[in-house]
């Protein structure tokens, strides 16, 4: 997980490093954290927990996804102490605040950045999902995660509507 977040930090930096000079520096380093911010998300939820069996029988998969609101998740994560649901919220921060970031700079963001948070909603979705159906993961689907995740990627709108204001990526120079 660590290595596959490394190697996409680096092809993305380098990716808008080249877009810097069409995009300006802002917009560009911001749509590739977004793509970094995907792809790490889909690492720390699709990659199967560490220490458990990644053999799950057909027989004894979760056919529908858990609505219980609260979920059947447990209260740590494997990677940090502390609330699963802090740390679903806490993913999607950075991808909503760099998803305002980048679009922040045309004239259509008051279109496209209720459009991408709406694709960072679908998102989280698939990623449910995917846990449901690819039962060798040993992941849960869960209906509070979503909840969890979309509350993420508002709070990082907000958060990229400040920097936008500070960091004007509208501006070249």
């Amino acid at each position: 997980m660590l290595v596959g977040s490394a190697a996409a930090a680096v092809v993305l930096g380098l990716v808008g490093l080249f877009a810097s000079r069409r995009l300006g520096p802002v917009t560009a380093f911001a749509l590739a954290g977004l793509a970094w911010s995907l792809v790490v998300i889909a690492l720390v939820t699709l990659v199967p927990p560490s220490g458990t069996a990644t053999l799950v029988l057909a027989e004894e998969r979760s056919e529908s996804c858990s609505t219980d609101y609260g979920g059947p998740a447990p209260e740590g994560f494997w990677i940090l102490g502390g609330g699963q649901r802090m740390l679903n919220t806490a993913l999607f921060v950075p991808a909503g605040a760099l998803l305002v970031l980048g679009l922040a700079r045309w004239r259509g963001a008051w279109v496209l950045v209720p459009l991408g948070l709406a694709g960072l909603v679908g998102y989280s979705v698939l990623i449910e999902l995917t846990q449901l159906e690819v039962a060798r993961i040993d992941r849960a689907c869960d209906v509070t995660d979503v909840v969890d995740n979309s509350t993420g990627a508002l709070l990082g709108g907000a958060v990229g509507l400040g920097l936008a204001w500070v960091l004007q990526p509208w501006r070249r120079d």
